[in-house]
């Protein structure tokens, strides 16, 4: 079974955001705002740049892959304590 390091909802979504500023798909105002735990998955959210109608736009395909990166990576090292 693969362990994960416990840590608190402040200091991952710092770390996210880190992550997000390196990203290639990177825009300005693209942030995770809030982490949850979803069983082994860590779901990340924020603005989806959805356009006047609530559709997604091109950048919601991006925050949608970056939160997509984020998951991916980050649910292998860690989980929320609560």
């Amino acid at each position: 079974m693969n362990q994960t390091q416990g840590i608190d909802r402040a200091s991952l979504l710092s770390e996210a955001n880190g992550m997000i500023a390196e990203h290639e798909l990177a825009f300005p105002g693209l942030t995770a705002t809030d982490v949850e735990q979803n069983g082994d998955v860590l779901v990340f959210r924020g603005d989806y740049f959805l356009d006047e109608q609530g559709l997604p736009t091109a950048r919601s395909t991006q925050v949608f892959n970056v939160f997509k990166f984020l998951a991916t990576t980050l649910s292998a090292r860690y989980h929320l304590e609560e």
